[in-house]
């Protein structure tokens, strides 16, 4: 009788089950080397079309800057005139939005899956991960599973965002705490083009 790395035992049932998420991890795994063999191409026009074809979903004007990285490309939206910078990672193991007229800057890192640390088997743990419209997150600051980020809202750069943050609030530090309200309440500006070899 096989056992799984518990020590539980496994029916044949469970063993074709266990065997079928093998592959299909080994499939993710040649998809995601592909997409970080793609992130070193210096015209964001290509990259963003063979990020396309692995099924993000990259609306209109946006653009993802070199050397991205990712999780489960098929469950990431993004919406149109959208920036994101250099070396950002995109958790895609529970759906990740992201809205119109985003700014994320450089080496953000987003996640929707984190491990359950008070059980037995340290399971993964999936909450999806949404960001508002004209939202701007600063330089390596990092979303934590299961927040929202509203419209219009800033996080400080080097913050890590562990709870929802409100329309227009500006958030920072470690955990992220309020630290202050975004005056223009009504954006309506578009973020322009990339810089071509980004």
């Amino acid at each position: 009788m096989l056992t799984d790395r518990m020590g539980q035992k496994l029916s044949p049932s469970q063993v074709a089950k266990k065997g079928a998420n093998r592959l299909r991890n080994i499939w993710l795994d040649l998809l995601l080397f592909k997409l970080y063999v793609v992130g070193y191409i210096p015209f964001h026009s290509v990259r963003n079309f063979i990020y396309r074809l692995a099924g993000i979903r990259l609306g209109a004007g946006s653009t993802l800057h070199m050397w991205a990285r990712f999780f489960q490309p098929q469950n990431i939206h993004i919406g149109a005139d959208t920036i994101i910078g250099d070396h950002a990672f995109l958790d895609g193991r529970a759906p990740l939005t992201i809205g119109d007229h985003v700014d994320i800057a450089s080496q953000v890192l987003i996640y929707n899956s984190e491990h359950d640390i008070n059980s037995d088997d340290f399971h993964a743990v999936e909450s999806p991960v949404t960001i508002g419209d004209f939202v701007f997150i600063g330089p390596r600051a990092i979303i934590m599973p299961g927040v929202t980020i509203s419209r219009g809202a800033i996080v400080a750069g080097g913050a890590v965002v562990t709870r929802d943050v409100p329309e227009f609030t500006i958030v920072g530090g470690v955990p992220a705490k309020e630290i202050g309200q975004r005056q223009n309440k009504h954006p309506h500006y578009r973020l322009g083009r990339a810089r071509l070899f980004q």
